[in-house]
């Protein structure tokens, strides 16, 4: 149990939950109404809106399993490695990012479930890159 505390565990953690949010996005569309709000939508828009929607479930999955799988060997230090950790710290520090600044508060402010998601994913995307730029800085200095 302890192991989980470790830098090790939790990029493993992380990885875990990347993977579950990759999962997510097969039930994305339904939670937030995308047919009905697409419904009015060209072809071209709902179609390109759901294949956008696949290849991010999917990028979220793949980049979760690179530490699930690779925990230690991504803090060898070796160039490789050391570049991955550096680009999903870049990665999901934008997303981190896009949290706060891009979307607007008037989509979740008053709306119970929709603040709550975004606090929860606040503190996800605050914590997988904390641990990711943890895992950098920890191999930088080793």
């Amino acid at each position: 149990m302890t192991e989980l505390l470790t830098l090790t565990g939790q990029l493993r953690l992380v990885g875990l939950a990347l993977i579950l949010m990759g999962l997510v996005h097969i039930v994305l569309p339904r939670l937030l109404d995308w047919p009905g709000d697409l419904s009015g939508s060209t072809l071209l828009t709902r179609q390109v809106s759901y294949a956008h929607l696949f290849f991010i479930g999917l990028v979220c999955a793949l980049l979760g399993a690179l530490p699930l799988a690779f925990a230690s060997e991504l803090q060898t230090g070796a160039p490789l490695p050391t570049a991955l950790l550096g680009g999903q710290t870049v990665f999901w520090g934008l997303r981190w990012a896009a949290q706060f600044v891009y979307f607007s508060p008037r989509l979740w402010r008053g709306n119970r479930l929709y603040t709550l998601g975004h606090i929860a994913l606040a503190a996800l995307w605050t914590w997988v890159t904390a641990v990711f730029g943890a895992a950098l800085v920890r191999t930088a200095l080793w």
